[in-house]
């Protein structure tokens, strides 16, 4: 089979298509025959050996944890997966990934897909959309009536987060995000205003927007300036929700200096947000997460953004312009395109 693999870490040229066998399915796996690979800037980080907590151990490395296809083969034991079956999940991160025409996944962690979700955008519910759903029903809490701030909102978590908090009820969304094309496109996924994070105290912004209140919840992505900025528009009791890496710097907090500057005093609580948890603790509520994902699509109240579809060979292109802030929404790799 094809896949996209690296064998040293390093720049996305390190991404290598090439032939590589097919796994073998041991006791307890289906193998499947992938025809949708999302891309996450999780992926980046351990090709460039990054932040990321789970290092590559072993190369040659097959990259990319989301896969959506057809069940081919199921293993020894395997009972509630057979072949034919729509499919698609998450990979362990240590794990060879899905940047291939076939991945060998355990059947605990298959997800049935339903007809009407085409392979290709069903990569944007999972890491993606199940960070989104987590980080604002258990991240910030999100309660009816309240508001909510959202950092790179036209990315991929970032959108399906604006639309998210719109579903579980939210009074007020505020999207953030770099260039007046992805505001428009935060403004028609359902927020009520967009702001461009990258001015110097867009800060005051979100708070205009919230009548000088400030916001109850924030989805922060990203380290820098950004994090204070944040700060500055919160309500009192806010929750800050901090995970991911949208500019490359990780979320930092000096407690110090921002109760120095008038900040974090209104008892404001911050919140360290990874998908891990509900892997490793809390299956059950990722699968019913995953069903209420993807009723939302099929009843037309979730959109799913794919904003790129490129062939597997083009991974080391998708890798970066994903680094150069130049995708909206889902990139996805087809592994069968070339």
């Amino acid at each position: 089979m094809k896949a996209a693999r690296i064998h040293r870490q390093g720049s996305p040229e390190v991404l290598v298509h090439e032939d590589v066998p097919v796994p073998s399915v041991r006791p307890g796996e289906v193998l499947v025959r992938n025809e949708a690979a999302g891309v996450n800037f999780a992926d980046i980080e351990r090709r460039r050996a990054g932040y990321y907590p789970v290092p590559v151990t072993e190369l040659p490395h097959i990259l990319g944890g989301e896969y959506a296809g057809e069940v081919v083969e199921v293993g020894e034991g395997v009972t509630d997966v057979s072949v034919g079956d729509r499919v698609f999940g998450i990979v362990p991160t240590q794990a060879s990934g899905c940047y291939a025409q076939y991945v060998a996944a355990s059947a605990d962690d298959v997800y049935p897909l339903p007809d009407d979700i085409a392979y290709v955008d069903a990569p944007a519910l999972l890491i993606q959309g199940l960070t989104a759903y987590f980080l604002v029903r258990d991240g910030v809490r999100l309660d009816k009536g309240e508001s909510i701030l959202v950092l790179a909102a036209a990315g991929g978590v970032g959108s399906l987060a604006v639309q998210l908090a719109r579903i579980m009820g939210a009074g007020r969304i505020v999207g953030a995000a770099s260039t007046p094309e992805k505001r428009r496109l935060v403004l028609d996924l359902g927020a009520d205003e967009a702001i461009d994070y990258t001015q110097p105290g867009w800060s005051a912004d979100v708070l205009r927007a919230t009548d000088g209140r400030g916001v109850d919840g924030a989805l922060v992505s990203s380290g820098g300036d950004s994090v204070s900025e944040t700060f500055a528009a919160l309500a009192p009791r806010a929750r800050v929700a901090m995970y991911g890496t949208a500019n490359g710097e990780m979320p930092a907090v000096d407690l110090v200096a921002e109760t120095a500057a008038g900040r974090l005093l209104m008892n404001q609580s911050l919140g360290l947000f990874s998908l891990y948890y509900y892997q490793a603790h809390a299956r059950d509520e990722m699968r019913q997460a995953l069903h209420e994902l993807t009723e939302h699509v099929r009843m037309g109240r979730l959109r799913l953004d794919t904003g790129r579809r490129m062939p597997l060979s083009a991974a080391a292109e998708a890798h970066r312009l994903i680094e150069n802030r130049q995708t909206t929404g889902k990139v996805v790799l087809l592994p069968w395109a070339d």
